[in-house]
Order: structure tokens, then sequence, then C-alpha cells
């Protein structure tokens, strides 16, 4: 049974919980299921750390018994949160259906973090639901988020996940778990949608004020807080859009619950990394269309943003034509900010200091002749040299015109190796890396594999020491990976 009062984990907790103290419209107050057999399968002891927690306080049962909700960390108060969301272009209400937010913690240094229990029981939001989460993709997006925070791209992150001695049913039965997440905040364009389809105009306002206030308080002062809430979201998600395409990320469900408007990444359901170039590659096995292919995300960013924008047109502006013009001339920028991220991104992943105007064509003749050949994209960028020798002829006339271009800039060649080095990964999670990984850990027990990826993915620019399987692209007739979303 649950106990009622807080675990004797002192850990150096400090939940100041705002989005709890919002009315009842924004939640509904829910405690995790019990489960019977709670284990620490994984604990990330920097993350606690940089948290301001304190690792050592994580052992024994009463750490699992937290992480899997039998116990509630001192101060938490758990809730489900309400919202929507477009699912492949059709809006649903949703609300947190397997997940509950414990709180928000403030670390020492006053930054403060939504912690979320993933997996933790069903809720009035769960649609029949149960509302559990099994270990395989707990053990991913723990894996990925770590992955994604070390090649430097905004991500929730996971400060564990723990077994439940239970299964859970899909379409067999597989252990289960519950991941804890980490994250700036689970706002979402979904949870603007929720209230806007209510027609609940009060309750938009109450949510863009705490919004702002959490994440752009130097727009709180400013003659039009809600269009500052919106240029700063579209803001952030054209950096990271081009974050992950710099480094092939493929989301692979960039429904509108997805996109938080902090400008992290979130739900690694069915995600995955490019090995050959293919802006058409898609590895959701429900993708079926190829909405959310490599290529696609910045389109869909932008259909995401567009949705966020009619969610905010009843508080925008009291005039009804005025709130259109301001949205959409905030929507028509973004294309020309993600443009820029990404021709930055390019320019680093090249080795180019100064900026021409032919530089995009540059990126752009590379990227097709990687296409045409289906190069490795991570390992055609990490090992790109000027005046190598190869045995096509199109790759070498595109490398002498790059090299030429080097040539135009004052930087010798060691500065331009570092750049190139600093913006292109030595190693990604290689789909079937991570596959045999979770493999070993879900039907083996054996968390070796595992433990060895996320020391290797924890310095992805640094190829020093890292195994040939992360390092070169994977052996030919590898399987095309097909990924799912766990639920």
């Amino acid at each position: 049974m649950m106990k009622s009062e807080p675990a004797p984990l002192p850990a150096g907790w400090h939940f100041d919980n705002s989005y709890a103290r919002l009315s009842e419209t924004f939640h509904f107050r829910v405690n995790p299921t019990p489960v019977a057999e709670p284990r620490l399968v994984v604990f990330n002891r920097p993350l606690a750390q940089f948290l301001g927690l304190d690792p050592a306080a994580f052992t024994g049962p009463d750490a699992a018994a937290c992480f899997t909700g039998n116990q509630i960390f001192p101060g938490a108060e758990p809730i489900a949160q309400a919202y929507a969301g477009h699912q492949f272009g059709n809006l649903t209400r949703l609300g947190d259906g397997r997940a509950i937010l414990l709180g928000e913690h403030r670390t020492p240094a006053g930054q403060r973090f939504d912690i979320q229990l993933k997996g933790a029981g069903p809720t009035p939001y769960s649609r029949r639901g149960d509302g559990r989460a099994a270990i395989g993709p707990m053990l991913r997006e723990h894996l990925i988020s770590e992955a994604m925070h070390a090649l430097g791209i905004p991500t929730t992150r996971s400060l564990a996940v723990a077994s439940t001695g239970e299964p859970v049913f899909r379409e067999q039965p597989l252990p289960g778990a519950v991941l804890t997440r980490v994250a700036a905040s689970h706002i979402r364009v979904g949870t603007f949608e929720y209230f806007a389809a209510l027609g609940d105009t009060d309750a938009l306002r109450v949510l863009a004020d705490h919004t702002v206030r959490r994440h752009f308080p130097d727009r709180v002062e400013s003659e039009n807080p809600v269009l500052g809430l919106l240029e700063e979201v579209i803001e952030r998600q054209s950096s990271l859009i081009a974050h992950w395409m710099r480094v092939g990320f493929v989301h692979g469900v960039m429904n509108t619950d997805n996109m938080a408007l902090s400008g992290e990444t979130i739900d690694y359901g069915p995600c995955a990394f490019i090995d050959a170039y293919d802006p058409a590659a898609v590895f959701s096995s429900i993708d079926h269309n190829g909405r959310y292919a490599f290529g696609q995300q910045p389109r869909i960013a932008a259909w995401n943003l567009a949705r966020f924008a009619e969610a905010l047109l009843p508080i925008l502006h009291s005039e009804t034509d005025t709130a259109l013009a301001q949205a959409n001339a905030a929507l028509d920028s973004f294309s020309g900010r993600f443009q820029r991220h990404w021709l930055a991104t390019l320019r680093a992943k090249f080795g180019l200091f100064t900026a021409e105007p032919e530089d995009a064509a540059l990126a752009e003749d590379l990227l097709r002749w990687m296409h045409e050949t289906r190069a490795d994209y991570t390992h055609t960028f990490r090992n790109l040299k000027p005046n190598t020798h190869s045995e096509d002829a199109g790759f070498t006339a595109w490398q002498q015109r790059w090299t030429e271009r080097l040539a135009r800039q004052p930087q010798p060649w060691p500065e331009v190796s570092q750049l190139m080095n600093a913006h292109n990964p030595a190693v990604i999670p290689r789909n079937h890396v991570v596959e045999a990984a979770l493999a070993a850990a879900t039907t083996a027990n054996d968390l070796v594999p595992l433990e060895s990826l996320l020391v290797a993915l924890a310095t992805p620019y640094d190829e020093s020491g890292k195994p040939t399987e992360l390092l070169n692209p994977p052996p030919l007739g590898t399987p095309v990976c097909r990924t799912f979303c766990g639920t």
C-alpha cells in the first residue's frame, strides 16, 4: 500500500509547485498507483548532482519505492496535467494518461525543473489505458535523452528508470517500468489547444501568464506578453529543429502535444538517428505516409506553431483582425529564423567561419550527393577533409569547391578542424547498437551493453576509445530500424 507520509529521503529536494497551485481546470490531483516489486534499474548520478540532490540518498528500497511512486518525495504534490494534441493532424483531448507530475524542484542555483513519473499508473485522462510503461521504451528514453543532452541539444532528461515487478500487456506481456523525467516544464502547444478547444479564454490568459513568467520573464513587462510568448516559442523551435537536423535526429512523433514551449526535445517514442542520408527517412512503425520524416521536420514545426498561434488568438489582441495580423507576422518569421539557424549550423559543420552567398548551395550539393550515393550522414561529415583522394568524381568535384571555399577565409586548418569536430559528432546512438543494448537489458536482464553505450555517448565529439560499431556506419544488410510509441 502507498504510504501517506513522505519517504524518508532528505536527498536535497526543494519543491515549489506553481502549476499545482493553478486551479483544477488545469489538472487532476492523483497519486501514483503502487507497484509490486520496485527495483532501481538506472540512476543518473550526474543529473542528480546537477539538480543539487545527494546521490548517496538514492540507494536501497526507499529510492526504488520513490522512483516508482510507491512513496512520494517530500514536498511533492502529484497531479495529472490536462492538454490536447493534434496527432497526425487530428485534434484529440488527451492529458497525462500515464504520467504524473510530482512537482517542481528548485535547484540551489534557482532553476526550476518538473519532476515527472512516466508509467506511474492510470489517471482520469487514461481513456481506459493502464497508465503503465514497458521497460524497453523507458530505457530508450533514458538512453536517447542523455545522448541528446551530451550532443548539446535542449532536451528533457531522465533521472532514473525503475522496474515495477509487474507485466504490462501490449502485443505481448512485457516487464513494467517507470521513468523519472526532468523537464524545464511540461507545458506544450497542446496545453493551449486544450483550453482553446473548450473556449475557455480565462484559462488561456492564466496559462499564458504562467508560461511567460516561468520561461520568458523578460517578456512579462512587454507591451504584449502573449505576442512575446509566441515569438519566443517560434525562435526556440526554429533553433531546436536545426539542431535535430545537425545530428540526423528523427523525432518520429511531432504531434502538438510533443512540442514543449520551453524549446526542449520531449517524448522519445519512435525516435531514431539516420544512417544513410535520406530526407524521407522514417522509423516510426505508424508513420505510414512519412508525415514526420527527417526532412519534413521544419515543415511540421511550422504547422504546429500555426496551431499554437490559433490557440492564442482569443488573447493575443482584443481586435480580431489585429490578432490575426500579429499571429501571421510572427508565423511568417519561422522560415527565416530556421534557415538562419540551419545555415549557421551547416557552416559550422563545414568549418566555415565566414559567410558567402553560395554557402547554402555548397551544402545542398553535398547533401544531394550523399542522398544519391546513400552515404552515411554522421560518418561523412565527421571525416570531411580537403585534398583527400576519392574514386567518386562527383564527390571530388564538390571537394574541390569546398577546398577553394576554405582557402578564402583566414583560419588555418587546425582551427577549421576544431570547429567541425565540435559540431559533427564522432558517435551517435546507432540504431542497431541501441536495439541490441535494449534487447540485452529487457530479455536477458543484462545492463552491461546499455551502460557501456551510455558511457560512449556521454562524450560524442571525442572519438578516442569509442567502439568501432559506433564510429562506423552499420554493416551492409543491417535491417532498417522500426520504432514504436510504447503506449
